[in-house]
């Protein structure tokens, strides 16, 4: 199984007019999210399903990459996927899911380079990764199964590098 690690694209500036759990994407991110979204199109990425953050800047984010893809793979907004969640209740709530082929998590950070230390190197202190807006991470793991040490790193490229594959 192959499972996509990505950071939701740019929001609004938290403050006075938003707070951080309503933040919504800008223009500017949500024209990010679907050029980066053709880059993955363009190098055959074909998620059966795309899990998200409840929050609106990762939901939207998601939304915005599902459309792009042919089959418009099915969105599922997962509570253990907001900000502010340790990675463990994460992975535990992706399990169920990787009886799919391809799955794509749509998140915050620092929980998902998290989860990909964890699943790489065994803990999250087992190597350091800091994502940006739309970075994703491309992590082979056993179908049906998502343990630590289990994945192997595929690649991993920035929303720039994926833009520029379309």
């Amino acid at each position: 199984m192959m499972l996509y690690l990505v950071r939701h694209a740019l929001a609004e500036v938290a403050g006075a007019a938003a707070e951080d759990e309503s933040r919504r994407l800008t223009d500017k991110g949500r024209e990010h999210a679907r050029r980066t979204a053709a880059g993955m199109r363009a190098i055959d990425l074909a998620p059966n399903l795309i899990l998200t953050s409840p929050l609106p800047r990762a939901a939207e984010t998601a939304r915005l990459l599902a459309e792009a893809f042919p089959m418009s793979p099915p969105v599922r907004s997962l509570a253990d996927l907001a900000a502010g969640i340790p990675p463990a209740p994460a992975i535990a709530a992706i399990l169920p899911h990787t009886r799919h082929d391809e799955v794509m998590v749509v998140g915050h950070e620092p929980q998902l380079s998290a989860i990909a230390a964890i699943l790489l190197a065994g803990d999250s202190s087992g190597m350091h990764l800091r994502l940006r807006k739309l970075a994703c991470v491309a992590l082979e793991l056993p179908i049906g199964r998502i343990a630590p040490r289990a994945a192997e790193l595929h690649w991993m490229m920035t929303r720039r590098q994926l833009g520029r594959l379309r």
